[in-house]
Order: structure tokens, then sequence, then C-alpha cells
């Protein structure tokens, strides 16, 4: 079975076993282990007879056996498996006692070396074989995976292809059940670019003789990542001694990383799991070469709070001593530990994918900045390359690298590259999932190239550190309001707390509450009374109005404090008044107006000032004690490039255009109806609005002059409203009927939203609609005059529209 495609299909036929037993999505928990179940028990056929033979040796000679095995279980060369399995059971022998096959299987699995049963054990493999078994399906599965066209012994599948196979499966697997993006595995054509882009020279030489490389993944899902640097180091120096470490959470895709380093006679206890990197390291004094991963998008890292918490107590001498994003978020937490990851003395490289949000997430201040800042201007970050979008199987999203570096070059330091690559892929021929592009390697070798040039152009450029900082200023304008005793203005004290408490009470006697309330509404009635007396005038000074309000309310013996907030109550702002000033004649600040500049860092703040916000604001001033430091990468702004709009002349062509196709359909649709004359028009619309966008339709229902329909003309017309095809279809829809008409005929609206689009459509005011139609615009009596009466359908509202609408999608689909 040479055919890798082939290999898939047959295992992932495997399902067809499980159908009704599973649900779709669980298919994984079965077929996966067993996967890795049959690939080990392949690989040990070499070295079954040996094993055994030194188990029966040694089993009365000591306890601990586990050094003997494990060096007797090797390859067909001589190299150790580095696992083993001392029972006399294989699948071939299960096979041959089928009524006992259950306890047989288990007998196998614990007779596997620990590693080996620490896989299987984050698999729950025993759960699915007592599943299995009371279903009756364990023979006929054992039996399946025996068959020899589905041979996985290393000598046929190799390494390299078993990784393939894993991640193909997980894909699949990862389809049925809607997971995350990116949550398991990353696509080969992008872990090639970020191995490329770690391992760019830089200073960084692999070809010296007898040295260690230490590779390290905090999020490494199947370990494709891990792989992919190893065999990139050893492609270039193959005496390279290349050690790697991963850590997953996930425990069934911790247990396949696991076992294809086992496969791959890596050291499997650098392979760490089951447990979140945030909450748990298990590396806490490692410090590592080169550091590669794609940690989770968008995730909520509140499972690992306050674990986090603690950590970022420490300060620095943790690991999140920058600050803690948002809850929502934690992949600005990843790269914060990434970076405590790198070497103190010795030259460390980071790569790392992540979405748009770590770039700008966060105003000047919150944590998300404050990271940004931290790792800016400690000159960590060397690189930043904007993906293509659609290079993922489970999202279409935009994704970034950040090449993080401890010890940038000569000319990179204090400099900050970024790359647009969102335009360097190419078409697949057939989507896998959502991945519809992929990077070639002729893509890759040009992205590469950009970044290792270190040259501004099209796609690359380099700015200072300091560009990405700015500060955040507050601008305050001065409180000016207008004072009136109003009906409508005396309304708003029952909304200033200290008013509305007047009516309330804590008495917990009925009949004292209820008489302290009626108390307090008598009292907030003589206020308001008191308060009319003031008369409707006009004010627009504080003081002038303080005074009439305190005069007229000095009988009631109210706080300076309630009588600010009945001043306040009463005002409006108005340009035109006096300013409010305080005791010191110091103008009293806006609360409303209140805004803020983010001034860049190289800008002189006083200047910027005085030329972007004095000559509209002159009155403005900044309060600079409330000054912070922020730091954003905003990509769209960097590579923008203008488009000037298509000319008008061009797009009202193209609109005539539809609009005499619209209008041809429409007359084929009454071609067969001569003699038509219609009487009646019901026209309805339904679909998405600004809060709720969705498909938007509108129809024409045609009844004749004996009121029997005879028609229906019905359109979806795209997201959204206000779209300028659902005028057109409607206009020409209705100059059609008023073509077959010898008089005005009834027109029925459904809603108001049908009128605004009739009178707005290019210009046609309501004299024009009176010209043709007697317009009718109750809803109410809409549906039944024409839904009802008319169609002979059901006394119950039929709303055209929503059938429209799945007519329409159906369609379009």
């Amino acid at each position: 079975m040479s055919n890798f495609q082939e290999k898939i299909s047959f295992i992932w036929d495997l399902a067809d076993l499980l159908r009704g037993v599973y649900k779709r999505n669980e298919y994984q928990k079965v077929i996966l282990p067993f996967m890795v179940l049959k690939r080990f028990d392949c690989a040990l056929r070499d070295s079954k007879k040996v094993i055994l033979e030194t188990y029966n040796r040694y089993k009365d000679q000591f306890e601990n056996k586990e050094h003997v095995l494990q060096d007797a279980a090797k390859d067909k060369k001589g190299n150790p498996l580095g696992f083993y399995n001392n029972s006399k059971y294989d699948f071939k022998a299960l096979l041959e006692d089928p009524e006992n096959i259950e306890q047989n299987l288990m007998h196998y699995l614990d007779c596997f070396s620990s590693n080996v049963q620490d896989i299987f054990e984050n698999f729950k493999i025993k759960e699915s074989i007592r599943e299995l078994a009371k279903a009756d399906l364990l023979f006929r599965l054992i039996k399946k995976f025996s068959e020899s066209k589905v041979d996985l012994h290393p000598d046929i599948v190799s390494n390299h292809e078993m990784g393939t196979i894993f991640e193909e499966l997980i894909r699949k697997f990862a389809e049925q059940s809607n997971v995350e993006a990116g949550e398991y595995f990353t696509p080969r054509d992008v872990v090639g670019l970020m191995t490329r882009l770690i391992f760019v020279e830089n200073g960084e030489n692999l070809e010296q003789r007898n040295i260690i490389k230490t590779v390290y993944d905090p999020a490494c899902g199947t370990g494709g990542m891990l792989t992919s640097c190893e065999d990139f180091i050893t492609s270039i120096n193959k005496e390279v001694d290349v050690v790697l470490f991963g850590q997953e959470v996930n425990p069934e895709i911790y247990a396949i990383c696991k076992a294809d380093m086992l496969m791959k006679g890596e050291n499997d206890k650098n392979i760490k799991g089951p447990f979140s990197t945030l909450s748990k390291d298990q590396f806490p004094d490692n410090k590592f070469d080169f550091i590669i991963s794609n940690p989770p998008y968008g995730r909520k890292w509140e499972l690992d709070a306050d674990a986090v918490k603690n950590e970022a107590e420490k300060g620095f001498e943790g690991r999140f001593g920058a600050g803690l994003p948002r809850i929502n978020d934690g992949q600005l937490l990843f790269l914060q530990h990434m970076i405590s990851k790198m070497k103190l003395k010795e030259k460390s490289r980071v790569a790392v994918i992540t979405n748009g949000s770590p770039l700008f997430t966060g105003d000047a201040g919150q944590g998300e900045s404050d990271i940004r800042k931290w790792m800016i201007e400690n000159d960590y970050v060397e690189a930043i390359i904007a993906l293509p979008d659609q290079l993922f199987f489970n999202t279409g999203i935009y994704t970034y690298i950040w090449v993080l570096t401890n010890e940038k070059p000569t000319e990179r330091v204090g400099k900050i590259q970024l790359i647009d690559a969102t335009s360097f892929f190419k078409k697949m021929r057939k989507s896998l999932g959502k991945k519809r592009n992929e990077l070639s390697a002729d893509d890759i070798k040009e992205i590469v190239e950009l970044y290792d040039d270190f040259e501004e152009n099209k796609y690359c450029k380099i700015f200072d550190n300091e560009a990405f900082g700015y500060t955040k200023v507050i601008v305050k304008r001065p409180l000016q309001l207008n004072y009136q005793v109003t009906e409508e203005r005396l309304e708003n004290l029952y909304s200033i707390p200290v008013f509305r408490k007047l009516a309330e009470s804590k008495k917990k006697n009925p009949e004292l509450k209820l008489k302290e309330e009626e108390e307090g509404k008598k009292k907030q009635e003589e206020i308001v009374s008191a308060l009319k007396k003031i008369g409707n005038n006009l004010y627009k000074n504080w003081n002038e109005f303080e005074k009439n309000v305190k005069e007229a309310l000095k009988e009631f013996d109210l706080s300076p404090n309630f009588i600010k907030n009945i001043i306040r109550a009463l005002s409006e702002h108005d340009d035109s008044a006096d300013y409010v000033l305080d005791a010191k004649g110091k103008k009293q600040p806006d609360s409303n107006l209140r805004d803020s500049e983010k001034v860049p860092l190289k800008q002189d703040i006083e200047e910027y000032f005085d030329r972007e916000v004095k000559p509209y604001y002159p009155d403005a001033w900044m309060d600079r004690k409330k000054d912070k430091i922020g730091y954003e990468i905003n990509f769209t702004q960097y590579f923008y490039e203008y488009e000037p709009p298509r000319p008008l002349e061009e797009i009202e062509k193209d609109i005539k255009e539809v609009t005499g196709e619209i209008q041809e359909l429409l007359k084929e649709e009454f071609r067969s109806k001569t003699n038509l004359k219609i009487s009646t028009l019901y026209v309805y619309t339904d679909g998405g609005s600004r809060g709720n966008p969705g498909p938007s339709a509108i129809g024409i229902v045609f009844f004749d002059e004996n009121k029997n329909q005879i028609a229906e003309h019905k359109e979806c017309i795209g997201e959204g409203t206000n779209n300028q095809a659902e005028y057109r279809a409607l206009i020409k829809a209705l100059e059609l009927a008023t073509a077959h008409c010898r008089k005005k005929i009834t027109c029925f609206l459904d809603s108001e939203l049908v009128v605004r689009q009739l009178s707005g459509a290019y210009r046609i005011k309501n004299e024009k609609l009176r010209e043709l139609f007697y317009v009718i615009k109750d809803k109410e009596k809409a549906f039944e005059e024409v839904v009802y009466n008319h169609t002979k359908r059901s006394n119950k509202f039929i709303h055209y529209a929503d059938k429209l609408v799945n007519d329409a999608l159906e369609g379009r689909e």
C-alpha cells in the first residue's frame, strides 16, 4: 500500500465500523490510539522474540527489569527503540483467541514499558476497549488493523510519513469537531517558513562540529514544529546533536506527540503533558537555543488565572513581569513565556505565529500595550511577517509570524522589520477544510530573502523601535452650560440618586416604610414646585442661576452637593454659555467632552497639540499628569496604498446594465400574460438591519381585478440594508406593473421601511408614487387584505419574506 492517500482513506474507513456506536466527533478517540498501538506492535516485530527471551531469563532474578528490556528492544539495524513489550501477545496472537480478546488486549497493554503506558493512559484506550468489546466490535477492529495493506512497520511507513498521517487524520477529526484554528498542529508550509526564519544565519553558525542545540515548543501539538527544526538543522550538519523539548495540554495530542517522538528515537521524557504551559511550566529551569510555537489564538486563560497572577507578582523574577493581557486571550502570555526561556549569556531565537490581536489590542497603560512596550523597548522584536489568509485548516484569518531574539545583529539593533507577505501564496487545487491557500517553495524563498536582505521596498518596511510608541495625552475642554426650568428638564431630577432617594425608605415595617416614602414624594413635589417659581428664563451663567436656585430652595435645608446636582439636572451644553468656574476662578472640565490624543514618541507633545488640537478647540488644554506610554503595531497603516474609487460614469453604466437585465427578466415572466390587468400589489421586504445584518430580500405579489394572485416577483439582493440593488429591483418591478395597468392600482406596503425605500430610491418623491398607486401603508390591513382574503390561504399571518429569504439562500447555494 504505497500511496499515502490510500493509507489515509483505509484508516478513515475504519469509521464505518464505529458508526452507530460512536458519534462522528468521537471516532478519533478510537482510531488514533489503535493506530498508535498498531505502530508500536509493528515496530516491536523484529525484536519480539529477543524481548521475551530476556524477560523470561531475568523475571525471577530482580523486580525492575526496565533497563535490560530496553536494551533488548531494537530495530533491524540494532538501534534501540526506546520502548518494549514483554507480553506473549501481538495483534496476530490476539486474533487467535477471539473469546478472550478483551482480557488479552488489556494484558498486552499492561506489558508495555512505562513511557508507552503513559501514552495510552492519556488516550484512555482501556475505556474504548471496554466499549468496543461491549458492542462486539473489538475483534473486528483488531482484525481490520491486522490486514497486510495497513502495515505500519517503520520500514514500510517512514517516521515522516507516519507524522503526516497523524496530522491528516487529526485535521479530518478537527473538521468533525469544529475545533479552534491551529489548536493541534500547523500546516507544513507555514511550519517550513517559520523554520527557515528562525535559522536564518544572522551570526548563528550551525556548521560547527560536536555542538548541541536545544529546540523548545511550549504548545507543541503533535510535534511537527520540533521535527521540522531538527530536520532543518541536520540537513545542514548531521554532526549537530539536536535535543527537542515540548509541552502539550491536550491529553490525546500529547499522547500522539510522545508516541511520534518515541518512534523517531527522540528522548520522549522531554515531551511533557498534559499540562498547561501557562500555569504548570514543566521546564522551569531550562533555557533554549531555539523556541518555536503556534499558541492557541484568542483562547481564555481563566483556568490558569490563579497561577498566572501569582507568577506575575514575582515581577521579572517570574515569566509574566511585563503585565497581563485581558482574560480572553493568552497569546501575549505565551510570548512573555518564550522570551523568559531565552538563554541569558548566549543567543536565542524565537519564531511564534499569532493572529492580529497581540499587535494592537489594548490601550496605553493596559496589559497588552505594556507587554508590547516591554518587548520593543528591550529590543526583543526583530521582525513581524504578515501572512496570507486561508492558510489554516480551520480558519481563514490573517496571521503573523514574530521573530524575536536576545541578540540582534548590529544593523538590526533598535529596529523592527515589517514584511507584508499577504500576497505571497498560490491557490490550492483542492481545499483542505478552510485552507485554500498555501505557501509554495518559491513563496517561502522570497519571504526569507526579504527578511535576510533587510532592505526597504514595496513589501518590506524598517522602523526604529520608537516609531511604534506613543504618548496618550488627555485633552480637556471647558464646561459651558445653559440653565432653564422646564417640564422636560425637571424630569431629569428623578435620575439624580440623592433626589430619587427622598422617596425611598429602608424601614422594614410596611406602614412606616409607606409613610416615609409618601413623605419623600411630597418633598420631591415641593422642591419641583419651588423651582418652577424661578420661571422658564434661559440662563447662561452658573453663578446667576445658582443664586436663584438657592433662593427658591432656601426653606429645604439642602446640602451644597444636592444643590449642585439639581443645577446640573436643569442644564444643557451650550458653546455660547459662560465657562463654569471653580472657587479659584479656574475653568471646570466637561467630562462629556474629554478626549485623548496619541502623540508619536518622536514628536514634541506641545508642538503636536498646537498643530493638531488648538486650531479646532482653542480653549482646550492637556492634563499632563495622566500621560501614558503605549505601543501598537498597525500593519494596515504602514502598507496602505490608496486606490481611487471607480469613476461615477463607470458605476452608472454598470447600474444601467443590471437594471436592463432585471427588466428583461421581469418581462419574460409576464410575456405569457398579454391580457394582464393588475389591480393590486403587495410589496414586502425582509432581512438585515444595521444592528443585525443578514440577507435582505424584496418581493411583489400581483393580483388581478378579481383579486386572484396571478404572479409573484421575488429576489434576494445581498447583505445588509440600503442596497441599491434592492432599490433597483423594487422600482423596476413597480414600473413593469404600471405598464400593464390602465389606471392607478392599489399598493399595499408591509412596513415603513418599504415606504422609505420607495421615496428614497433614485430620489423618487412621494408625489411620483401617488401618480402611480393608491398606497396603503397599514401593515395589519395589508396582511388581512392580501395574505388572507386575496390568497385564500389561512387566517394566520404568512410572511412571504421569510420564505423568500430561505428560497433565495437555497438557490444561492
